[in-house]
């Protein structure tokens, strides 16, 4: 997966006061050398290297051991000088002798020349013989602390004090995405550098300057480069496909990865699926890798040649054809297409290398099972409008889209039904979810001109041949959230005159 996603998150560290960074709240220029701390604390250095797994088990079970997230408490030794008794008896190793040891670093609490701070097990292995106590040093510094506690060491005491500060973001390729509120502005290159830092992956940083679409009918946004190299070229990898695409040229969610899984999950092999909005592919290729016939079509042309890209990079050109359309007239021509003649698609059975070394003809080669043959349906059978903002503008296309073509659905095909349709669209985040069902329902039943309501489910009170499921996708924001209704086309849309 190439994602993490975008919050404001509550302050999780678990280290105490004494192992957080240093606090600097005047930083605006990262400066990495700042963050350095030295803690000094006790350890046990077990005396017998055979010894090292149990007492380091024991110590642990015990919680003498130091709890410390991302450190290895089992170390080299820094002091020869070592307590091996309750009465302070001093055991002198030389450097060479404490070289070749382990010590198991101890809670901060216990005191090595101290014997009242130490638990009976401690104790125990102190008198046997079995570990020598002694100081140890614990050094910290930037490469340690993770983003959240070093931006916390920077941000305001009062942002700091609310438990929040900005931590998520979107990760697409190596391109880090940032939606900053206004409020961090002025910590926004520390914010970018660090999170750079501590994803080794990353090797650039943008920040959202506008919202998705607001510039542009491509679905793109301004950004401004934060930190890295001025790339944003990426490649991602979903549901074991490869897209290689310019992050400033086309639309991309990788937030929508499950969305996009759960919705090819609907689609069977051998189906015809027309993807109106289709961006570089994200439905249409994982699609065409099961076996599914896809019609994609997307306005941007750079969402276009990202998407036959991908088409011949995960070999599915037989499934899957490209369109550079309006997505109107794309509803409007794919009822044209169909009367095209059907796509024959042949798949050979696929024989490893090594079966075919082991077993040449004629020596007792299995036969390989029959090729597999698929042919395009004569109609479509879903259609896929992933354009939440606007998408369900586009349902008047629907109104007529097959008059005249009456015959080449049920009840004269019975297996040919009308298509599914999955239309994307915003709401609001009501208290009760029917009061967004029904804005959903009011505004495609005004577009399409038939009436659809939230009882038109599999199974519900209303008019179960819709077939309605809506599908809450993400809240978007506190008042908004993306729905998917899917239903089925209508015969009085589909065939009115």
């Amino acid at each position: 997966m190439d994602s993490k996603y975008l919050a404001t998150k509550q302050s999780t560290s678990r280290n105490r006061e004494m192992f957080r960074p240093p606090v600097n709240r005047a930083m605006r220029v990262l400066d990495r050398s700042f963050f350095k701390k030295t803690v000094p604390v006790s350890a046990a250095t077990v005396l017998e290297n055979k010894n090292i797994s149990s007492v380091r088990k024991r110590l642990e079970s015990s919680k003498d051991a130091i709890d410390l997230p991302r450190y290895n408490t089992c170390a080299t030794p820094t002091s020869e000088r070592l307590v091996v008794g309750r009465n302070g008896q001093i055991l002198e190793l030389t450097k060479e002798e404490s070289r070749k040891k382990k010590c198991l670093v101890l809670r901060e609490d216990i005191k090595y020349d101290d014997a009242t701070t130490w638990s009976p097990i401690l104790n125990e292995l102190v008198e046997n013989g079995t570990v020598g106590l002694g100081p140890y040093t614990i050094d910290l510094d930037y490469s340690y602390w993770t983003y959240a506690e070093i931006i916390e060491a920077i941000l305001p005491e009062e942002e700091v004090a609310s438990g929040e500060f900005p931590e998520g973001f979107t990760l697409t390729g190596h391109v880090l995405h940032l939606n900053l509120r206004e409020r961090w502005y002025p910590y926004k290159h520390l914010i970018a550098q660090i999170l750079k830092d501590k994803n080794p992956l990353v090797r650039t940083v943008i920040n959202k300057t506008e919202n998705v679409g607001s510039e542009s009918e491509f679905r793109t946004f301004p950004f401004e480069i934060l930190a890295g190299e001025n790339d944003l070229n990426v490649t991602v990898h979903e549901q074991g496909c490869e897209f290689r695409f310019d992050f400033s040229r086309v639309y991309w969610n990788s937030r929508l990865e499950t969305e996009h899984r759960r919705l090819c999950d609907k689609f069977h092999e051998g189906e015809l699926v027309c993807d109106v909005m289709a961006g570089v592919g994200p439905f249409a290729v994982p699609a065409g890798k099961k076996k599914i016939f896809v019609w994609a079509n997307d306005l941007n042309p750079h969402g276009w040649e990202s998407m036959e890209d991908a088409v011949k990079r995960n070999k599915v050109q037989q499934f899957v054809k490209p369109f550079n359309m309006d997505g109107r007239k794309f509803i409007r021509a794919s009822a044209e297409m169909m009367l095209s003649p059907p796509t024959r698609v042949v798949v050979q059975p696929k024989v490893s290398n090594s079966a075919r070394r082991n077993k040449p003809a004629g020596a007792g080669r299995t036969t390989p099972p029959p090729p597999q043959i698929y042919t395009r349906p004569s109609t479509v059978d879903h259609y896929v409008m992933n354009l939440p903002a606007t998408a369900i503008e586009f349902l008047d296309a629907f109104v007529g889209v097959y008059a005249g073509m009456e015959s080449r659905f049920e009840p004269f095909k019975p297996e040919r039904k009308l298509p599914v349709i999955h239309v994307y669209c915003f709401s609001g985040h009501s208290e009760d979810v029917r009061d967004d069902h029904e804005d959903i329902c009011r505004r495609i039943s005004e577009r399409m001109g038939f009436t659809l309501t939230p009882d038109d489910t599999v199974n519900g009170t209303g008019n179960q041949e819709r077939e309605l499921e809506i599908h809450n996708v993400r809240l978007v924001s506190p008042k908004k959230q993306m729905f998917c209704a899917s239903f089925r086309l209508p015969k009085e849309v589909a065939f009115a005159r």
